[in-house]
């Protein structure tokens, strides 16, 4: 026991140095809302060699970051499932090549006019087309964006660039003329990724779910999360051995997991891992940099990191333009991955080997690949904010007009349907967004005879609807000339139901810079977001958040077999409470301001399903609808024909369509009467 505690660990001091001064730089930098990420390149820089020296054991902490992208890619996996990577193939191989293809290609050309070889030029397109797939994803994920087009796309992308990397990698002693047989081992490649592949859908569909179930009924926690990671670093080591990566090993390994029941639990207890080991991935990264290097060239690495962020930005938005998003989706596309990756520094050692290019050449592009990864945060964080100034001027939105138009384009965006059938709509719906929402809106209309129109951006949503017989058009719903084209001025109500936060708002101050009357309805994820929508002018958000939450209580109480009048009751109590808060700061309109005088009163419309001798087939100034039942009519619809002219001699009947205007518990007794 004596020798035992004399026995001196240095990885022990490094993991505590970094740890220690990484919770002392992310608190600091936390209260000047600087991102995390940051506080992790910057602890490595402070820590590493070319700083002040504090951490010995270097090959350890490596070992630690590569353990970090393999859980970073295996959560991934895990988050994406199988079906979701089909459904967006076209992104990964169509925006993916083009993304991969024009960065290297720019980058060839750039370099052989400054004084590179073919090989070298070649290979620093290689080097810069890779972009940071644990940055990107983590600040999309924590953003909660992953669903959105520009999510969705640039998953797609950096997917195909972590498969990319294995070939290039392979390429790479041809390019330094040390490979004989380079067809022969690109042949083997394809079949060891195929084999690989078969391998992981056999899993997923048969060992897998029978293992875990297995390991379920022992109720044993620590055997479950032993498979966990059994599992993604076995896939992970199978991959590698195979001449494969690493990373792309942990995703598939994810991807087996993402399609059993199981999958939610084993991201939980993961998750903790995942953490600590990126938090080293980032600091390891830091350490490379030579900050004294950086302080002798500081202005040429400045101008070739200004020359990286233009040139992959550009190239992300015409891969985005490629894909048939508008450009403000793909300008946040090319926004989001300009960066050069982890994965780039993998493939420059390999190149640094077999001396593809020279130390000076690696120590430039490492100090431009960190710059900018460093300003990623940034950026992402004003992205939205950009590329909505970008659509909407002149030159950009000329230029993306038609650099969309050249790759793909529709006869039948909103703009240009001016002479269609709904040109002629009047007082439908338009619905923004047709994920499930927008498909339910639109069924719901359907069903009720209501004429509505869709706005979408998806390329393939649009196909597969428009061939069902959908009124389903192209095009971005932030753009004024859209809306319009899509009836916006005659539309009674709108319908927004996207993914992303900051466009629905500006789509809300778009509708009101046309419309003052025209009912806005909102959906949002968190309930965070309704004020603002509130105020810029929706008259109705609905977040997911709190309705999940009203379900969910509202499920509760039934198994506690509580009567549904006081379920509704408590339900329209809270409704009631949580967006009266909500809306207590917002300034209202003039019919809204006629709500707030009559407080807790309401307007619905029923259908009279049943005759009743106190409501039916007798003038209201005989019943007295509303001394017995609190509520008074305000309209009638009989045979298609409303009118609002309700007088003591207007006499319901079964069939009509009734208007009343009360309390919701008057009404809902109201309803009771007439209703079978």
């Amino acid at each position: 026991m004596i020798l035992a505690a004399s026995v001196d660990i240095p990885i022990l001091s490094d993991i505590v140095i970094i740890l220690g001064l990484s919770i002392f730089v992310i608190l600091l930098f936390r209260k000047l809302k600087v991102p995390p990420i940051i506080g992790f390149l910057i602890t490595g820089i402070i820590a590493g060699p070319y700083g002040f020296q504090l951490i010995e054991a270097t090959e350890g902490v490596k070992v630690f970051a590569e353990i970090g992208v393999i859980l970073l890619l295996f959560i991934i996996g895990i988050e994406f499932s199988i079906k979701s990577l089909i459904s967006i193939k076209r992104a990964v191989f169509i925006g993916g090549t083009v993304q991969v293809v024009g960065t290297i290609l720019l980058v060839m050309l750039i370099a052989m006019n400054t004084g590179f070889d073919l090989s070298a030029a070649i290979f620093l397109g290689f080097l810069f087309s890779l972009s940071s797939t644990a940055i990107v994803l983590k600040i999309i994920q924590d953003k909660g964006e992953t669903s959105t087009p520009h999510g969705k796309t640039i998953l797609a992308i950096l997917i195909f660039q972590d498969i990319i990397v294995v070939p290039m990698m392979l390429f790479t002693p041809l390019l330094a003329g040390e490979s004989q047989n380079i067809w022969m081992e690109i042949l083997m490649m394809i079949l060891k990724a195929a084999l690989l592949i078969a391998f992981v859908l056999v899993s997923a569909r048969y060992i897998v779910p029978w293992l875990f179930y297995q390991i379920a009924k022992t109720r044993s926690k620590e055997l479950f999360i032993l498979v966990i990671v059994l599992i993604c670093f076995s896939i992970a080591w199978l991959s590698s051995a195979l001449g494969l990566s690493l990373a792309l090993g942990a995703f598939l390994a994810g991807l087996i997991v993402s399609e059993s029941e199981y999958s939610h639990q084993a991201a939980s207890n993961i998750l903790p891992f995942h953490e600590l080991f990126t938090s080293f991935f980032f600091v390891s990264i830091g350490m490379l940099l030579d900050i004294f290097f950086v302080a002798d060239h500081f202005l040429v690495i400045l101008g070739l990191m200004a020359a990286t962020f233009i040139g992959k930005s550009l190239i992300a938005t015409v891969a985005g333009a490629f894909l048939g998003y508008p450009g403000r989706t793909s300008y946040r596309i090319g926004l989001s991955i300009f960066q050069v990756g982890e994965f780039a520094f993998i493939l420059s050692t390999v190149g640094i080997t077999y001396a593809v290019i020279s130390d000076l050449t690696y120590q430039y592009f490492l100090s431009v690949s960190l710059f900018t990864m460093g300003i990623t945060p940034f950026m992402m964080s004003k992205a939205g904010k950009i590329a909505d100034k970008l659509a909407t001027s002149r030159l950009a939105s000329k230029i993306g007009s038609r650099t969309q138009k050249m790759f793909f384009s529709f006869p039948d965006t909103p703009a240009e349907v001016q002479d269609s059938p709904e040109d002629e709509l009047d007082k439908h719906i338009v619905i923004v967004g047709f994920g499930l929402n927008g498909q339910n809106v639109a069924k719901a209309a359907k069903s009720a005879g209501i004429p509505y129109v869709i706005c979408e951006m998806n390329p393939d949503t649009i196909k597969k609807y428009k061939a069902l017989g959908e009124p389903i058009h192209y095009g971005d719903a932030i753009q004024h000339e859209v809306l319009k084209g899509l009836g916006v001025y005659k539309a009674k109500v709108v319908v927004i139901a996207i993914s992303d936060p900051l466009a629905t708002k500006r789509i809300v101050t778009q509708i009101r810079s046309i419309s003052n009357t025209i009912h806005i309805i909102v959906r949002t994820r968190f309930i965070t977001e309704t004020e603002e929508n509130l105020r810029l002018g929706a008259d109705e958000v609905i977040p997911e958040e709190f309705e999940t939450s009203v379900e969910i209580f509202t499920r509760v109480l039934n198994q506690y077999f509580i009567p549904q009048k006081k379920i509704k009751e408590f339900v329209r109590n809270v409704r009631a409470d949580n967006y009266e808060m909500l809306r207590g700061v917002i300034k209202r309109n003039p019919m809204q301001k006629l709500t707030e005088e009559f407080p807790n009163l309401t307007t619905a419309c029923y259908e009279i399903e049943m005759d009743n001798s106190d409501i039916t087939d007798k003038p209201i100034a005989e019943t007295n609808i509303r001394h017995k039942f609190g509520v008074t009519v305000i309209g009638l619809k009989r045979n298609g024909e409303l009118t609002t002219q309700i007088g003591p001699e207007t006499t319901p009947k079964k069939g009509d369509t009734i208007f009343v205007f009360g309390k919701p518990e008057d009404l809902e007794q109201f309803y009771d009467k007439i209703s079978i």
